[in-house]
């Protein structure tokens, strides 16, 4: 056991190096290439600390663009790889990822609203559309809870067919808001929301993002022990103490507040909550306490190298973020697949 703890720590303190040294890269990479000093020094004169003078354009740039996306990236890759986990383990679903309970289709209906009601001004935009996003998401969460409380009991299996249904019809909302109202290039501001993207980001989008990690992350790492125990089964879960009811609600809304910040600075980004608590999970065992705080660095890491490439792979263009995830996750999921299959048989 103490070897398994030291090897958890020694591959939590490997993704937060890998981490830093992603995000300073991710500042750097771009069309206006920049070296990793010039970009410190721009960091470190924000920061008041002494630092090379730069031109106002290449702070502007690193500090006012780079920065806050390649800080967006990684808080919404930890948070949705932290509530793939915990979907993952209260459902008992190896399927299970962070829009389960239709999360992500009531945010794309939020946006998708604001976007096509042509706000003309900007900030209102930057403003508007993550609101519209996180509210989005909460009106299908709490559409979700209802549904499966109408039929008797949250449960694993009540709560996926709860989240598929909501997610089937926000799905359908906003594809006849889409169909009836989108005109000219508004087709490809909404198309790119939809299949995720951060190029959106700004200081306020981090703020947003961190500060959901902040809120969430001490109540999940609070009841680890519980979630290992629901990976166990109920039964096992009720056996140690545990209230079953209690502890699902309380976590799937957390998590569920969680995500619809994510998804309100970003956009439906697939594959992350799904792969990555797989891919963490082979590393560190199921334990959460070893597993939560691994999935959130690689998660984070992901992420920014996802994006760092979505925006440079066909420059001067730039993919949507959720391409180059599913362009990664669908064939690593296979792998993923396969690999099961082949242990469950031997």
């Amino acid at each position: 056991m103490v070897a398994s703890a030291r090897s958890a720590w020694g591959l939590n303190v490997g993704f937060a190096l890998m981490l830093i040294a992603s995000l300073a890269a991710a500042a750097s990479i771009g069309v206006a290439g920049l070296s990793l000093g010039t970009v410190w020094s721009v960091v470190a004169g924000h920061l008041g600390l002494p630092a090379a003078q730069v031109g106002a354009l290449t702070d502007a740039i690193v500090w006012d663009i780079r920065v806050p996306r390649a800080l967006t990236a990684a808080a919404v890759g930890a948070g949705l790889a932290v509530a793939g986990v915990v979907m993952q383990s209260l459902t008992r679903n190896p399927l299970a990822d962070p829009y389960l309970l239709g999360l992500s289709s009531g945010a794309s209906l939020g946006a998708v609203a604001v976007l096509l009601l042509g706000l003309g001004s900007a900030v209102a935009l930057s403003v508007a559309l993550p609101a519209a996003a996180f509210a989005g998401a909460l009106l299908a969460l709490a559409a979700s809870l209802a549904i499966a409380r109408a039929a008797g009991a949250i449960g694993p299996a009540t709560v996926v067919l709860a989240g598929l249904a909501v997610s089937q019809f926000f799905a359908a909302v906003t594809s006849l808001v889409i169909f009836l109202t989108a005109q000219g290039d508004s087709y490809r501001q909404v198309l790119s929301w939809l299949l995720g993207s951060l190029a959106g980001s700004t200081w306020t989008t981090v703020v947003v993002t961190v500060a959901a990690l902040v809120v969430v992350l001490p109540v999940v790492a609070a009841w680890v022990a519980r979630l290992d125990a629901f990976a166990l089964g109920d039964t096992a879960a009720q056996a140690l103490g545990f209230s079953v009811r209690s502890t699902r609600l309380v976590l799937f809304v957390a998590v569920s507040l969680l995500t619809g910040a994510m998804v309100s600075a970003s956009g439906a980004i697939g594959f992350v909550g799904l792969i990555l608590p797989h891919l963490v999970r082979g590393l560190t065992g199921g334990m959460h306490r070893r597993l939560l705080p691994a999935a959130a660095l690689g998660g984070a890491v992901f992420l920014v190298w996802a994006d760092t490439l979505a925006r440079t792979i066909v420059d001067p263009r730039e993919l949507p973020v959720g391409v180059v995830t599913a362009a990664i996750g669908v064939p690593v999921f296979v792998v993923v697949l396969v690999r099961a299959r082949r242990r469950s048989a031997a």
